[in-house]
């Protein structure tokens, strides 16, 4: 937020109050102390308070937070009554994906609020209940005195609660029909699509409007475009979460990378005066291209001025400068050599050309992102003579089908009974399985023999695709972080543990390059938590003696790709490049044709990888350079202080 002069004007297009923070932490905390202000003020005056509730991964955050201060004794929720938004119908409050469930894990487990004054709308009623059920949870709400807080996230549809979109402003508590969209973006939670109930008990937009304040959080760069379209767009039924922009105490907290669109953000020289630092002034030009379809050596300070961008020519202008600066620091970003070129001038290169060759660390949250995201230059790398580890972060085994199971089972009963090794007991262990998958119910978590199992599966696919690169096997480590193996697409919280495995590794290799996950809009969060240990790690590092000559790139490629203004080292794919990056993933045959959780994004990973490879080769040929097949984009993380 340091762009900006003149303040008052780059909330011209925000049509509700949008405060936006560095990351969803600090976010969290602040509506978390907001709340626990008001908790306080009405315990002074003897009054309660009425709180709305969301679930969800946004909120997490804030729970975690108003747990802690209860814990250390600076708060109490004996004054206060909940009302949450929504949940599944039909749904036992005990079941893995109930909102009953994620709400006492998350924060009334953990604070002394009293349990008649906690509601959370019913998923056991009969049918020809809810009715008059809804009626009576409106009625709560305003015995309650009304709601002082209501939390909403957004889903990817625009939908507050479960008012998907076509719900109109003046709706109550209802049984409404789960969205296409909406159950596909649930499809993780319950093991499938098919699973995911097609109705839900939700509060109404008219309910949520009525209360006293509205805060709507989102975090990630998955929610960027709806925000834009909340925050910025028309008031219509097509986006539920836009009704409240008529609410006259609305906010809407976000992260840096959920406010990436919108205008402030994206293009604040549309508003007001920027000082123009370099990174800005590339994302303003790239966008230019783009807006005006010319290379960047085609631009002309008309194209400036009528684009808003006057004050960038008279500042550094003209056209002709700013042009050749720029298309400089995008050509140097583009390199064949990842791991640095020998015996050149490495000054305007992205890496170094010492020391040669180089150790590196490549980070996989997942057995397939590193192949996903970075597989041709991973493959670059070992052709070059590099000494490249792949460390596997995770077991990845709740994405692998049950079918997998008995299939691999079955070839292991059949192997002993060619060769008599063992066949009793692997005939009972194939019995077993068999029959747990069979009586197995939806959601439900694998045994602990099947979870191993599934993970073996995986590992299996890693140390073939590892061998396809030209990796040998030692260098290919699974770490197995504890956080991960929960059997369920819920995990627990990063641990000590899960750092300290990380920092044993990086001592044990003392890598001279990092590659890291960076694309954070993983919905399963896993991504995220992986990201997190590798940042802890190289804190805890920061003192050691191979630190200092340490590289840590970003990838990005399974859910999403860099911009190319964010770019800093490109690398170009040939095709058959191309084509050896596809083998490696086809390594994973697991989650080939039809992974069990593909997210939103219908095409298979092989699909998105190579389509984001080539979309991002193709805007650099717009831009004016060299014409490549693909291309794979890092980002240098330089977070790290000594």
């Amino acid at each position: 937020m340091t762009y900006y002069k003149e303040t008052d004007k780059t909330t011209y297009y925000e049509n509700i109050p949008t405060n936006i923070y560095q990351d969803a932490s600090t976010a969290s905390k602040e509506v978390a102390e907001e709340i626990a202000q008001l908790i306080r003020s009405r315990d002074e005056a003897n009054k309660k308070t009425v709180l709305g509730l969301a679930t969800g991964s946004t909120p997490t955050g804030v729970y975690k937070e108003l747990v802690r201060m209860h814990k250390e004794g600076a708060l109490s929720f004996k004054n206060v009554i909940t009302f949450n938004l929504d949940e599944y119908f039909p749904m036992e409050p005990h079941s893995l994906q109930s909102y009953v469930r994620f709400m006492n894990e998350h924060l009334f487990d953990h604070i002394d609020i009293p349990e008649d004054q906690v509601h959370i709308p019913d998923g056991t009623l009969d049918r020809d209940e809810v009715a008059e059920y809804c009626q009576q949870y409106e009625q709560k709400i305003q015995e309650a005195g009304g709601l002082d807080i209501q939390l909403l996230g957004i889903g990817r549809t625009g939908h507050i609660g479960f008012n998907e979109p076509g719900s109109r402003p003046n709706s109550r508590t209802r049984l409404i029909t789960l969205d296409r969209i909406t159950r596909k973006d649930a499809a993780s939670d319950f093991f499938g699509e098919e699973h995911v109930p097609r109705r839900a008990i939700t509060m109404g937009v008219g309910t949520i409007l009525d209360a006293d304040k509205v805060i709507l959080m989102a975090w990630g760069e998955g929610k960027a475009p709806i925000i834009k379209e909340a925050v910025e767009g028309s008031i219509r039924e097509q986006i539920p979460a836009t009704y409240l922009q008529e609410h006259q105490n609305a906010q809407v907290i976000l992260d840096e990378a959920a406010a990436e669109k919108l205008t402030r953000q994206k293009t604040p020289w549309i508003l007001t005066t920027c000082d123009w630092d370099d990174k800005l002034m590339r994302r303003a030009v790239v966008w230019l291209c783009q807006e005006v379809e010319k290379p960047v050596l085609k631009l002309t300070d008309e194209d400036y001025n009528e684009h808003g961008m006057g004050d960038l020519l008279t500042q550094h202008g003209p056209a002709y400068d700013i042009n050749i600066k720029i298309f400089n620091e995008l050509q140097h970003t583009i390199t064949g050599w990842p791991g640095g070129k020998p015996n050149a001038d490495d000054t305007h290169r992205p890496e170094r050309a010492t020391p040669f060759p180089k150790r590196a660390v490549v980070f996989s949250p997942h057995p397939d992102d590193d192949v996903i995201s970075m597989g041709g230059t991973l493959i670059r790398l070992v052709e070059h003579g590099h000494e490249v580890h792949v460390a596997y972060q995770t077991s990845g085994n709740i994405a692998v089908f049950d079918a997998d199971v008995v299939r691999f089972m079955d070839f292991v009963s059949d192997y002993n009974d060619m060769f008599d090794m063992g066949q009793e007991e692997a005939d009972q262990m194939l019995s077993n399985i068999k029959t747990f998958l069979e009586e197995k119910q939806p959601a439900q978590v694998d045994s602990d023999e099947i979870k191993h199992i599934k993970g073996l599966i995986r590992r299996g696919e890693a140390k073939a695709a590892g061998r396809y690169c030209g990796i040998p096997e030692d260098q290919l480590h699974f770490m197995d972080m504890p956080f991960y193996e929960t059997g369920r697409v819920k995990k627990k919280p990063l641990s000590q543990e899960d750092v300290d495995i990380t920092v044993d590794l990086l001592r044990e290799v003392k890598p001279h390059q990092v590659y890291a996950a960076g694309d954070l809009s993983d919905p399963h969060g896993t991504h995220r938590v992986c990201l997190e240990a590798i940042f802890k790690a190289l804190e805890e590092c920061k003192d050691d003696d191979w630190i200092d000559d340490c590289k840590v790139w970003l990838y990005r490629g399974a859910w999403q790709e860099w911009d190319v203004n964010e770019i800093e080292m490109a690398v170009p794919l040939s095709p058959e490049e191309l084509t050896k990056k596809r083998k490696a993933i086809f390594k994973h045959q697991s989650q080939k044709d039809r992974p069990l959780f593909p997210g939103a994004d219908p095409r298979e990973f092989w699909q998105r990888s190579e389509e984001r490879n080539r979309g991002t080769a193709q805007l650099y040929d717009a831009l004016g350079f060299a014409e490549y097949e693909a291309i794979e984009g890092f980002v240098e993380y330089k977070g790290r202080q000594k």
